[in-house]
């Protein structure tokens, strides 16, 4: 049995609106990064498939649950945030895979992301952040989207780790 079970993929917002659109298109990352660890070992989820790079699907899994606590909570929400992996911010969710299971993993990942929709529930667009990454205030919609980019780079490298590790493709 594999720890990560694949998930349905969620219905598309073809004729929805802006708001709508954006967190449809969130959701479709989030899970289909879930998908493509859905299905393996512990050991193929770190495997780092493609040298010398290294990637692996249960390193791109914490890192996104480290994303979503960045952005979500501590950009957006100005919280004081505990990162599940890297409370550094150093890239470490990387690393040291052997300590992870892909269960455990997973279940962070879906409770980190259970927080940035908490933290976000009905939050316009338009909404300030409360913290600024850089000199200039940023609105939701940019965290949102930049998310989006940040998930779509990140299925688009664990499409090629399952490619290595089993032939799979696809969403």
């Amino acid at each position: 049995m594999s720890p990560v079970e694949k998930l349905e993929l969620p219905p598309q917002q073809s004729a929805a609106n802006e708001a709508d659109t954006v967190w449809a298109l969130l959701d479709f990352h989030r899970t289909t990064l879930v998908r493509k660890c859905a299905g393996l070992s512990d050991d193929d989820l770190r495997s780092r498939a493609i040298p010398p790079s290294n990637l692996s699907l249960m390193g791109i899994l914490r890192h996104m649950a480290d994303v979503e606590v960045y952005w979500f909570g501590q950009v957006f929400a100005g919280a004081e945030v505990t990162y599940a992996y890297d409370p550094q911010m150093i890239g470490a969710d990387f690393d040291d895979l052997s300590e992870s299971s892909g269960e455990a993993t997973a279940t962070t990942f879906f409770e980190c992301v259970a927080r940035s929709k908490a933290i976000t529930n009905d939050v316009n667009l338009d909404t300030l952040s409360a913290k600024q990454p850089g000199d200039e205030p940023i609105n939701f919609r940019y965290i949102v989207v930049h998310l989006i980019e940040e998930y779509a780079r990140h299925c688009g490298h664990a499409d090629l780790l399952r490619e290595v590790l089993d032939g799979e493709t696809g969403d």
